[in-house]
């Protein structure tokens, strides 16, 4: 699921996206995630002073870690 640069996406995989950033990457309210971190789900994230971070690798490799092929169920 990696973005190609020319998609507003950072290139290097150690840059780091804001909440809003992956709200919209995921298509979800920045709630949505906010309600996830509360509960211990989805990738792992970083508070620097006041602001969530999310490394772009810990998203990418989230995504992969739920990549389903079609027929598959819930693990």
């Amino acid at each position: 699921m990696r973005q190609a640069p020319s998609d507003g996406y950072p290139e290097d995989d150690n840059a780091l996206l804001r909440e809003n950033e992956l709200a919209i990457r995921w298509n979800l309210s920045t709630r949505t995630l906010q309600r996830n971190r509360s509960e211990g789900l989805g990738p792992p994230f970083i508070r620097l002073f006041g602001s969530i971070r999310y490394r772009l690798a810990d998203v990418i490799a989230y995504e992969e870690s739920h990549l389903r092929n079609s027929g598959e169920g819930n693990p």
